[in-house]
């Protein structure tokens, strides 16, 4: 094994992908936000804020679409572990030319709930993007990163503005 690989967990010790045990790890409250960005003109955010959408309410589909997604990361992402998870929000707000999505998901469990909130949030700013791809197709999907983290051994994580 080099040592390049001996920090990656999701390797064993020949080098091959499993499922990290986390048996042993006490359950504990896990909290994660996420956020995109997703870029679009103005015309477009201002059909999102008047609801004149032609495939209906944007906000409220992407806000559903979020949460369904996150309930089903393990099935998308490999090597993730299915949690409990208590808690989902996607908040959407619409700007001049962007919608911001940040996605909250929270545990009571054994490993954090930040791919959960981060699969909410791309999923949630895809949904935003199929919805209005026939009105601008120049939209673009940014800024997809984990803001915050709280609990698990790594402690607390905020991202820098």
């Amino acid at each position: 094994m080099t040592k390049k690989t001996s920090c990656l967990t999701h390797l064993n010790e020949a080098g091959e992908a499993h499922m990290v045990d986390v048996g042993e790890k006490d359950v504990t409250l896990r909290k994660a936000v996420a956020g995109a960005t997703v870029r679009m003109k103005v015309e477009t955010a201002r059909r999102i804020a008047e609801g004149t959408a032609a495939k209906g309410d944007v906000l409220a589909s992407a806000r559903i679409a979020g949460i369904m997604a996150a309930k089903r990361t393990p099935e998308l992402i490999p090597l993730c572990h299915g949690i409990q998870l208590t808690k989902v929000v996607v908040d959407l707000s619409v700007e001049q030319d962007h919608v911001r999505v940040v996605a909250t998901a929270e545990a009571r469990d054994r490993t954090g709930v930040e791919m959960e909130a981060l699969v909410a949030a791309s999923v949630a700013a895809l949904t935003i993007y199929d919805m209005l791809k026939a009105v601008d197709r120049a939209m673009t999907i940014d800024d997809v990163a984990l803001l915050e983290k709280h609990g698990g051994r790594s402690g607390p994580y905020r991202r820098e503005p």
